[in-house]
């Protein structure tokens, strides 16, 4: 998932962690009590992309992620 500066280009890739923040901050918004019914649902949509590009990322650490067994070999976690 890539940000997007003002001008709506795209940036940087997020890293996983500023993923993690911007899940919070969108869980944040959905907390307010002033929050509009359009607004909650974009907010949602947000979080739903925000989760799946996390389990993606997650994925491909856990596939990539090597334990070494007795023999000293490596083995895939």
């Amino acid at each position: 998932m890539k940000q997007e500066n003002k001008d709506g280009k795209k940036e940087k890739e997020l890293s996983l962690e500023e993923a993690f923040e911007r899940i919070e901050e969108t869980i944040g918004r959905l907390e307010e009590e002033d929050i509009t019914l359009e607004e909650s649902f974009r907010a949602y949509q947000e979080g739903m992309q925000l989760l799946k590009y996390c389990d993606g990322k997650i994925d491909k650490v856990e596939k990539q992620v090597l334990i070494i067994n007795e023999d000293g070999e490596l083995d895939e976690f």
